[in-house]
């Protein structure tokens, strides 16, 4: 029963953790403003036929706070790639000089800003709504093993220690909001 405890324990700690960076990842997604490669992720380009992320036909680089680059690997993709990053609608515009694109990355309105606020505070409640379902998930499990064998004392400790992660957890997301909210709000 121990066992199954710790696994409980351990699986709880691994999936909290992973909805964190979860979280981080989608907030990367949120540009504010300043130029970041991973404004190109999840864009994928026609490759021979095939579906294939931009990163994996050409290097993004940053070039400024405000420019980002893509290098293709292939010149005859330049085209390809500057359609992709049009067609992903994300509000950015790829300038194509032959050998390279450059795409700039505009200034945020004040409006625009509080609406990526906004954006990052609901991916930031989707984070801790995960977290409470594991938490209760948790907490479910373990009255299972208490109608099992494990004596209610354990079971009240191993519930007071899922409250603790979860809470360590829910302050980790709030950090990360916080810092996040503070770069979109920066000029």
């Amino acid at each position: 029963m121990e066992d199954k405890v710790k696994e409980l324990m351990a699986k709880a700690d691994s999936l909290m953790k992973k909805s964190v960076l979860h979280l981080e990842d989608e907030l990367a997604k949120i540009r504010a403003g300043k130029a970041n490669p991973m404004m190109l992720d999840g864009i994928s380009v026609d490759y021979y036929g095939t579906p294939t992320p931009i990163n994996q036909v050409g290097s993004v680089t940053v070039t400024d706070a405000r420019t980002l680059t893509v290098q293709p690997w292939e010149k005859h993709m330049l085209p390809v790639i500057e359609k992709a990053i049009m067609g992903a609608n994300i509000g950015l515009n790829p300038s194509n000089d032959g050998t390279l694109i450059r795409i700039p990355v505009p200034v945020l309105t004040e409006e625009r800003r509080k609406g990526l606020v906004k954006q990052a505070n609901s991916a930031g409640e989707d984070a801790k709504i995960a977290l409470r379902n594991l938490r209760r998930d948790g907490h479910k499990r373990i009255a299972e093993y208490v109608k099992d064998g494990l004596s209610e004392d354990q079971g009240k400790r191993k519930e007071g220690e899922i409250d603790e992660m979860t809470k360590k957890y829910t302050g980790k997301v709030d950090e990360i909001l916080k810092a996040k909210e503070k770069d979109i709000m920066t000029v």
